[in-house]
């Protein structure tokens, strides 16, 4: 019995020890709770928050971190918050200035961006906390990450909203050739080329044969027959994801209208340079040939295969030569540095020359350099022209030969008063030959030289008077006595086109001597 009493004791005992132990252990685990240090993350750990010392980030929430893993700016973590907080709050980072003179702040978020957002930020010991809160976040869940959320959902808005209203064809086929998914500028595209009321379709109608797409050429370009006879072109791009396809269409209509008008043009130059009978040879600036006109063929005799194989300019040249088509040079060194020199003056529009070929024939070559370095080169046969030339030349040769043999002292002036040939006999009678001065040969000029060499007469003045005089004129005669007394008949007679014949002839020395002796004959 004593015994029974006393386990009862003792268990009684052991029980109140352990119950007040177990109290102190729960008052001292409390305490320690209370005392530990509180982290900065320790209000909301659901929420989203940066800790900044400046612009380095020293640590953030879960949260905080996959919503800069998701963000695209190119920059350090301030950046990127930044650049994610300016849409829904204006004016942020001067906002954010405030914070050294306020030590906190609260913004609420522009309202026409989703759904609102609360941002809290303030000056801890010189550390920037910022913690975005969303208002209309379930509680009840504190684990979900609804900021990081909220931001992919948002890019995922934009993005959306962005090949939605891209101007180019976006679709993705299946590997049989079924569109799965197209943007908006597709279906638009669709409504344009079915009838009207046509209903959409799954899977969704096809603009493009398949086989044009299936053939992954980049940059293949295909045509669209839509309502009312209208046309529109596309470049094709594929991107293959398995047996999947995502296929771009640009619009080329530009691309299409801008070669045509050049395939236009150049027919038209093609056209034009057939009927020039001069030859045209262009090079582009690595001197490859990449056009040339029908007329280079017969001027320089090279056969059309060779010039279609597109040949350099030295080529040309040097296939010229081995038909005689240049002038023959003294040493082959020499004219291949005179052509490289031709080459560099046709390309700063300085070269100019005249051939002339062994075989006779006469050739202008001009050299003239066009934009991107390319240079035209331009060859003219001008075998009439310098024939005609000569022919004239050698007619006035003639002409003048046959004026110097008669003894009258001639000199003809043109419509407006201008020597145009005068005889030896002229240079005779007056002492100078005005073909061979450079001053000044008119009518007038030589009369006053006239007058200076005779006694005063008033002849000169009617001479001038005649030449101006360009309606019906007929010849006349007069005389004049030269200052050492010689006697000079004088015949003023007019030409074809305005022209004027001047003629002096001295007397006979005999006769005029004896009419200055003779003071009857004299006086007569």
């Amino acid at each position: 019995m004593t015994l029974d009493w006393m386990l009862i004791v003792v268990s009684v005992i052991a029980a109140v020890a352990a119950g007040g132990l177990g109290t102190v252990a729960v008052a001292w685990l409390e305490w320690r709770a209370k005392s530990a240090p509180v982290t900065i993350f320790a209000e909301q750990a659901a929420a989203t928050v940066f800790l900044f010392d400046g612009e380095h980030l020293v640590d953030s929430t879960p949260s905080a971190k996959t919503l800069l893993a998701t963000s695209h700016a190119l920059g350090g973590p301030w950046v990127k918050v930044l650049a994610y907080l300016s849409p829904y709050f204006p004016n942020i980072e001067s906002q954010l200035q405030r914070l050294a003179v306020e030590g906190g702040l609260t913004l609420a978020s522009t309202p026409g961006m989703g759904s609102p957002m609360i941002l809290h930020a303030e000056m801890r010991g010189g550390l920037t906390r910022m913690m975005l809160v969303d208002p209309e976040s379930d509680t009840d869940h504190p684990a979900q990450d609804l900021m990081a959320l909220r931001a992919m959902t948002d890019e995922l808005d934009v993005l959306r909203d962005t090949v939605s209203k891209a101007p180019i064809l976006i679709w993705r086929e299946r590997a049989n050739g079924d569109v799965t998914w197209a943007n908006g500028a597709y279906l638009l595209r669709v409504g344009d080329v079915g009838e009207a009321g046509q209903d959409l379709s799954w899977p969704l109608p096809r603009l493009f044969d398949r086989t044009a797409s299936t053939q992954g050429i980049t940059g293949q370009r295909q045509k669209l027959t839509l309502s009312a006879g209208r046309s529109a072109w596309y470049d094709l791009n594929m991107v293959g994801e398995g047996d999947a396809r995502l296929i771009f269409a640009l619009p080329a209509d530009a691309a299409v209208q801008a070669e045509t008008g050049l395939r236009d043009f150049m027919q038209t130059l093609t056209k034009t340079f057939a009927h020039l009978h001069v030859g045209l040879a262009i090079f582009d600036h690595q001197r490859q040939l990449q056009l040339f006109n029908p007329a280079l063929l017969d001027l320089t005799g090279l056969p059309v295969d060779f010039l279609s194989m597109r040949p350099s300019l030295l080529s040309v040249l040097d296939a010229m030569r081995d038909r005689k088509m240049i002038p023959e040079p003294k040493d082959y060194r020499g004219w291949r540095r005179q052509m490289i020199d031709m080459e560099k003056a046709a390309a700063s529009g300085l070269y100019e020359e005249t051939w002339s070929l062994p075989g006779g024939q006469t050739y202008r070559v001009i050299g003239r350099p066009h934009p991107n370095g390319a240079i035209a080169l331009m060859i003219e046969d001008i075998s009439g022209e310098m024939l005609r030339t000569r022919r004239y030349r050698a007619d006035l040769e003639l002409g003048q030969s046959v004026i110097d043999q008669v003894d009258e002292a001639i000199a003809v002036f043109s419509e407006s008063g201008q020597l145009v040939m005068s005889n030896a006999a002229y240079a005779g009678v007056w002492g100078a030959d005005p073909s061979t001065s450079l001053d000044d040969a008119s009518l007038r000029t030589l009369c006053a030289q006239w007058r200076g060499q005779s006694a005063p007469n008033p002849v000169w003045n009617a001479v001038e008077d005649f030449a101006a005089n360009q309606g019906d004129r007929a010849p006349w005669r007069a005389e004049a006595r030269l200052s050492d007394g010689r006697l000079i008949d004088c015949r003023f007679a007019p030409l074809t086109g305005g022209a004027t014949l001047t003629a002096f002839r001295v007397r006979d020395v005999a006769a005029t001597a004896k009419v200055l002796l003779d003071p009857a004959a004299r006086r007569a």
